[in-house]
């Protein structure tokens, strides 16, 4: 090996394939392409991971471990070991001063050229973490540098922090670096898209400067302008996220002008539905619920499609509303879809709406997968000839062959768990107009930059109160070692005429983890209340009916145990999570949720959200295994500590971040890849106004183009739906 070339870890180190340069450059731009890469702005835009410095060389006596360092020794020792796995293990050491101090280099993947790089007695530069071994200091697949024989040969160090990009298999570092060098020479790449009024008055660095600075960072950094880069708050960092998410407010406020250029049918309030369902509701609209009525009234009775997402935490009443909105297109001959993510959540929208409505002259039609052939045909033929006004279901209401030719609104409840295609194609089940209403409804509170960086085309509405005589649930953690406590508790409380509900996240045993399944879950709570079954101390637990309900059931068996708890025939319900939403039972007012530790914060405010409606006092008890995670700490932490949904959904941001919060919408809105929304608030917020801004001017839209342009490319196509 030629002194002074640095390796990659020996995982990535293989030899060069020899194939024509052709075949070469084939295989690069396929390998770039699976990093998304496909234009000369995509490499301009893939940024380094992180920073490593090897600018000093520590030496072995004042290495500690926890820090990245690169240093140098002399190998001392080689050898492939089999305990407790095949590896391959040297020490170098730096014999100064007559003392010896060695750091041990471990290898679980390596090659024999890389055994034959490092021979006894070669000097070598190294790079990578200390860590405590068992016999001292160690590194794991280190980079490294041969230096030559043991006196060394001078090979300088970096004056400049090396870049660390995100890479595939096949593509080195060096490679990466190279390509990227490259494009930063085209004047393209480097044109600054933003105009200069724009960074003045915003203080951004210009787009070159940025670009130059994070790719190839200037010798000599202060210890500051490191820590700031590693943190990404260094102001070329600040340059790209503004840029980011401009580029993102940008597309989605264009995407809603454009939605407002394009027409509707006007829904005029007529008042012989709406009017009927509030005299005959059992209770009275809050203030919250009227005033989001009146926001989606406004918008149904103009001839512009409503796209508007109403929010409200778990039992705030937004069926109701939506009911409300159903009839309004009614009143109007129109037709409406209702979509739910599950079954059983539409079936008890089905139920709920045909009780409001029994009497009124509103025919509904159930649709879902499970119908009969015959069941099916019947429903598709009552919508297609315009009999039934309102279509309750799952995806199959977007299905081939559904054809509703009057609808002109189209609601879709837990919105975030359908995919842009799906609400898209749901809406294009109308023939006769030219676009349909959307109403998108969620029980999952969206924070407040969420809903400015990816939610920025919609309209929203909140309901921000709960009904009167929602009582609160007490929110108890209880360690799985005093479960035979909670048996017991749960008896008696049932005894005394409450239901439980006792969540189970699996269906049956797992060799991976080791949850508490529902069936054998199941099963140990029916042996448990069988009227034979006592407690630790001897005290006979009460006969209790117990009930089984999971997602794998055959639908009939599933609507058959849901209307025998409604009807409190089953007191204990064992269940998973297919109860999380929609499922409305007052006299259930326990909740027990097995291993919570591995649930979500959304999914444990949605489930704790089932209890709590009715008289009786409620609580939701969180079992959960020791040792917990420190992410699972904290979770349990603070939904132990919050009722409010909106609080923990802004919480459950700062723990996950805004992937896993977005759900299926992610299909259809540009990911945030370098700014975060809560961290860079503040940048969000300016990036926002900017776009405001550019987009009232001929020139702002001209910036706006070619903004999107840079960022997104052909993506930008997911914005013309």
């Amino acid at each position: 090996m030629a002194a002074g070339t640095l390796r990659s870890s020996p995982i990535a180190a293989r030899p060069a394939s020899g194939k024509p340069r052709e075949d070469k450059r084939s295989l690069l731009v396929a390998r770039l392409a699976r990093l998304g890469i496909v234009r000369e702005a995509d490499l301009a835009l893939h940024l380094p991971l992180r920073y490593e410095d090897y600018t000093t060389c520590v030496p072995l006596t004042q290495l500690c471990a926890g820090v990245s360092v690169c240093t140098e020794g002399v190998v001392t020792a080689s050898e492939v070991r089999y305990r407790p796995r095949r590896q391959w293990v040297c020490a170098i050491e730096s014999g100064e001063d007559n003392s010896v101090t060695a750091l041990t280099l471990r290898f679980f993947t390596f090659y024999p050229n890389q055994q034959k790089a490092l021979a006894i007695g070669t000097r070598v530069r190294v790079f990578g973490e200390v860590r405590d071994g068992h016999f001292g200091l160690e590194m794991v697949h280190p980079k490294f540098m041969v230096l030559g024989a043991a006196a060394g040969y001078d090979v300088p160090l970096s004056n400049r922090l090396t870049p660390i990009y995100p890479t595939t298999a096949g593509l080195s570092q060096e490679v990466l670096a190279k390509q990227i060098a490259k494009v930063l020479q085209r004047e393209a790449v480097l044109r600054d898209d933003v105009p200069e009024a724009v960074r003045r008055q915003e203080v951004l660095w210009n787009w070159s400067q940025a670009l130059h600075f994070l790719h190839a960072p200037p010798p000599e950094l202060s210890g500051e302008e490191q820590a700031a880069l590693s943190a990404r708050t260094h102001p070329a960092w600040q340059r790209i996220k503004f840029d980011e998410l401009l580029v993102q407010q940008l597309s989605l406020k264009r995407h809603k002008a454009a939605r407002a250029s394009r027409r509707a049918e006007a829904l005029n309030h007529c008042g012989t539905l709406t009017d009927a369902l509030l005299q005959r509701l059992p209770f009275t609209l809050t203030a919250a619920q009227q005033h989001v009525w009146k926001e989606i009234g406004n918008d149904l009775g103009r001839a512009v499609p409503m796209h508007r997402l109403l929010q409200g935490d778990v039992g705030s009443g937004k069926t109701v509303i939506a009911a409300l909105a159903a009839l309004r297109a009614v009143e109007n001959g129109r037709q409406v879809a209702l979509m739910a993510p599950t079954e059983i959540l539409a079936e008890q929208h089905y139920h709920k709406l045909s009780a409001w409505l029994d009497g009124l002259p509103v025919r509904l039609v159930w649709l879902t997968g499970t119908l009969t052939a015959s069941q099916h045909k019947k429903a598709l033929e009552r919508l297609a000839d315009g009999e039934a006004v309102l279509a309750i279901g799952t995806h199959a209401l977007f299905q081939k062959g559904v054809t509703m030719p009057n609808l002109t609104l189209a609601i879709v409840d837990e919105q975030h768990r359908f995919g842009v295609a799906q609400r898209l194609a749901l809406r294009d089940r109308g023939a006769e107009v030219e676009e349909v209403h959307q109403l998108m409804m969620s029980a999952t509170p969206i924070p407040r930059t969420l809903a400015m960086s990816f939610y920025a085309d919609l309209d929203v509405s909140v309901i921000d109160a709960l009904p009167p005589g929602r009582r609160p649930v007490t929110t108890r953690l209880v360690n799985q070692k005093r479960r035979a406590e909670i048996v017991a508790h749960v008896g008696k409380r049932c005894a005394d005429g409450a239901q439980t509900y006792w969540v189970c996240p699996l269906i049956e045993e797992s060799e991976k983890l080791s949850l508490q399944a529902a069936q054998t879950l199941y099963e140990e709570l029916a042996a448990a209340f069988d009227g034979n079954g006592k407690t630790a101390e001897g005290v006979p637990l009460p006969k209790l009916e117990v009930g089984l309900l999971h997602g794998r059931m055959k639908p009939a068996d599933k609507k058959a145990t849901m209307e025998a708890f409604v009807r409190g025939r089953i007191h204990l319900l064992v269940a998973t999570t297919v109860i999380e939403v929609g499922v409305d039972v007052p006299n259930a007012s326990t909740m027990v949720i097995e291993h919570a530790e591995r649930f979500g914060l959304a999914q444990l405010h949605q489930l704790r959200g089932r209890v709590g409606r009715g008289s009786r006092e409620s609580q939701c008890i969180l079992l959960f295994e020791t040792p917990l995670g420190a992410t699972a700490k904290e979770r349990l932490k603070v939904i132990f500590e919050n009722n409010d949904g909106f609080e923990i959904a802004r919480q459950d941001l700062r723990i996950r971040g805004p992937g896993e919060l977005l759900g299926a919408r992610q299909s259809g809105v540009p990911l945030l890849r370098f700014a975060d929304p809560e961290r860079d608030e503040a940048l969000l917020e300016r990036a926002s106004r900017v776009a405001d801004r550019l987009l009232k001017t001929k020139e702002g839209e001209t910036a706006a183009i070619a903004l999107i342009d840079r960022w997104l490319g052909d993506k930008a196509e997911f914005f013309k739906a």
